[in-house]
């Protein structure tokens, strides 16, 4: 009787994203070719902020005296917010990739303004720390440049 091994094959991620897209390549090797394994989008990200946000903040009361004040300025950034929520996203698949050990090590490349989100989120979802991390915006570059990142030393 032949054994068949039905646990995937253990690779190491490289992750490339930004506010808005985020492709994960996967290599057999630290050193090997990188392959896409898939590709995410934040739609929220590509909106304008008038299309976001549907009202005002509205008007309010204070607690004691006469004056009212506007509510728009205690609304979160909700372009900032979406970025936050997918920065989570993709730790989460990280997070699940290591953990069923799928996934041996990943590096991350991302865009400097979502480099500290990604990273904060992905500390929180894996125990692993990355491997390598490059603060320039590639997303859309070619694999050669993406290696070219990930194998200087």
């Amino acid at each position: 009787m032949i054994a068949v091994s039905l646990q995937a094959e253990k690779t190491y991620w490289i992750v490339v994203a930004d506010e808005s897209r985020a492709t994960i390549y996967t290599r057999r090797a630290k050193r090997a070719p990188l392959v896409e394994l898939l590709s995410l989008k934040n739609e929220i990200s590509r909106k304008k902020l008038s299309e976001i946000l549907t009202d005002r903040g509205g008007r309010s009361f204070d607690s004691f005296g006469a004056g009212r004040h506007t509510m728009a300025a205690e609304k979160a950034d909700p372009k900032k917010h979406a970025a936050t929520a997918f920065a989570k996203h993709i730790a989460e698949r990280i997070g699940k990739a290591t953990h069923d050990g799928s996934c041996r090590g990943y590096a991350l490349i991302a865009a400097p303004r979502f480099l500290g989100m990604l990273r904060e989120a992905v500390s929180r979802k894996c125990k692993l720390e990355p491997f390598k991390t490059v603060d320039k915006d590639v997303v859309d570059r070619d694999t050669a440049v993406l290696q070219k990142l990930i194998d200087n030393d």
